[in-house]
């Protein structure tokens, strides 16, 4: 299973996602559907449809798209990689909220994490892997 955390105070289902440099802290309660990332609407963060659907996907997938309201604390990275951290976030605490999720979010690979990072640059060469020029003369 996977660990969860439930808020004392408030009984919101705490869940952290992460994909390439992003972070994303999200809180799931009991709601009508309206999903909030670092307090502006999920429309407005997201202006990319292929974004807002990635992360609808672990919503729709069992039923929670108008039940819930999410809300999301996310930094570090682009656009992309923070919607995979968001997604893995919501999945997490989506458990959290529900542990009849769980078949649901292994099988659909939600709880996996994306771990391709970007890698670094060593000594010696332009980049990653780049080295310098090679001269004949």
């Amino acid at each position: 299973m996977v660990a969860t955390k439930k808020d004392r105070l408030t009984g919101d289902s705490l869940g952290t996602g992460r994909r390439k440099s992003s972070v994303a802290r999200v809180r799931i309660r009991a709601g009508s559907g309206k999903i909030t990332i670092n307090d502006r609407p999920f429309e407005e963060y997201f202006p990319d449809e292929g974004n807002r659907k990635w992360i609808l996907d672990v919503l729709e997938s069992v039923n929670r798209t108008n039940s819930v309201d999410v809300i999301v604390r996310v930094n570090g990275g682009g656009a992309t990689g923070q919607s995979g951290a968001i997604r893995m976030g919501v999945a997490r605490a989506l458990v959290g909220y529900d542990e009849a999720t769980f078949p649901a979010m292994r099988d659909n690979a939600f709880l996996t994490r994306d771990s391709r990072m970007k890698e670094r640059k060593k000594y010696g060469l332009h980049g990653a892997r780049r080295g310098v020029q090679f001269s004949k003369r």
